[in-house]
């Protein structure tokens, strides 16, 4: 048989959908299963975002578009970014895209060069496709570790520290997944001020949570003196208007516009010309139903956090943003004789019949930081409560038997 490439035998994956997979097996094998491991809102698209998708088929708007995408969709993005960052931005500057996901990979092409030892410097924890797209491209996987003391920040000093004439992008996520924190705009302008002094780098700024924030203003970098030029502006309607599945997202970047549009023309052709119509809606139509939905994220955000601080074991800071909780679970583990939060995860599932996803699932752990899990809280009010009360009595349970066997 024909050998495997190395680039696709070491490619990473998002380990969501592979846990969901499972729990999807289990569910069908007969388990009940109360899921928090997708990052997914349990709200159905607004009515009048589907309504303009089903018009676009009706009024024939089946064919291929612009690799950058229509018009009319450009302009609205840019115009969505004047309103929510204070940035003129030309619709000439945005592209759009199947997903916000396929700009990760775009930008480290366009601003790095295969086997050349450019780096990347990344979240950790971090979205796990960041890394992935990092090493199959060709380029040097730099962490830049976010702690629980500093609210899941990484401190401006250790940035400094690991910039060398071969970084080349920066990406940066706020509201960050997998933690939840929001990187206040004090320290984006530490950071901003650190790369004014290498001219060499791109910042990729991941705000695809950007209208999902609780404690605090949103604030893009992309705003602050001088860094607009150098700031890909990444973002989408997956989160805030229920549209996973519809597949749409774009980035905005002067420079970088024309070379994101030749990558869209070489892979996926267009973003799906329905997808975009019914984005035109989402972004120029009543934002209400937004509204409604980041409230109700905002009330299980507190509801879940209230809950995880009373499971024996476990702390969870209560996140500023997006619609995760990133709870401690060190002592629950211990308590509960598991090795680690992967081991403490595999028995939630099958023992308690709760699913969330490690942190191993998001890098390799921070030395000093513990042990963590991720849950989604894009779930219903009874989810959040049935699963932390499952949670609870899965550790209540084994805590027991520890003592009981010691």
């Amino acid at each position: 048989m024909p050998d495997i490439s190395q680039r696709a035998l070491e490619l990473g994956t998002e380990n969501a959908f592979v846990v969901l997979a499972e729990v999807n097996a289990l569910i069908r094998g007969g388990k009940d299963i109360v899921s928090f491991c997708i990052g997914q809102p349990n709200f159905p698209t607004p009515v009048n975002i589907q309504d303009a998708g089903v018009a676009a088929i009706r009024g024939g708007k089946h064919g291929y578009t612009p690799s950058a995408g229509i018009d009319e969709l450009r302009q609205a993005i840019a115009a969505d970014i004047q309103r929510t960052r204070g940035i003129e931005v030309d619709p000439a500057d945005v592209v759009v895209g199947a997903g916000a996901k396929p700009f990760i990979g775009y930008s480290v092409q366009s601003t790095t060069d295969f086997g050349a030892g450019h780096e990347v410097i990344y979240p950790n924890p971090g979205f796990p496709i960041y890394e992935s797209q990092i090493r199959a491209n060709g380029a040097v996987p730099v962490p830049i570790h976010l702690r629980e003391s500093r609210n899941f920040n990484f401190d401006p000093n250790e940035l400094a520290d690991r910039i060398t004439p071969k970084t080349r992008l920066l990406i940066l996520n706020s509201p960050q997944n997998p933690t939840g924190g929001i990187i206040p705009r004090a320290e984006l302008e530490a950071i901003a001020e650190i790369l004014r002094r290498h001219e060499q780098i791109w910042v990729f700024a991941d705000e695809i949570y950007g209208r999902l924030v609780y404690d605090g203003e949103f604030a893009s970098i992309a705003s602050l003196p001088g860094m607009l030029e150098r700031t890909i502006i990444a973002d989408g309607c997956s989160k805030t208007w229920a549209m996973t599945g519809w597949r749409l997202g774009f980035a905005a970047n002067r420079k970088l516009a024309p070379y994101f549009t030749t990558w869209i023309t070489n892979t996926e052709s267009c973003a799906s010309q329905i997808s975009q119509w019914a984005a035109v809606e989402a972004l120029n139509g009543p934002q209400h139903d937004a509204a409604m939905m980041r409230d109700s994220f905002h009330q299980r955000r507190d509801l879940i956090v209230g809950l995880l601080n009373q499971v024996p074991g476990v702390t969870c800071l209560s996140p500023g943003g997006a619609f995760y909780a990133w709870p401690n679970v060190t002592e629950a583990c211990r308590m509960v004789g598991a090795a680690d939060s992967e081991t403490f995860r595999k028995r939630l599932l099958h023992e308690a019949g709760v699913a969330v996803l490690a942190d191993i699932h998001f890098g390799p752990r921070v030395d000093g930081e513990g042990q963590h899990i991720r849950f989604s809280y894009a779930a219903s009010n009874d989810a959040i409560e049935n699963g932390i009360a499952r949670m609870a009595d899965f550790v209540e349970r084994n805590t027991v038997k520890s003592a009981a066997a010691a």
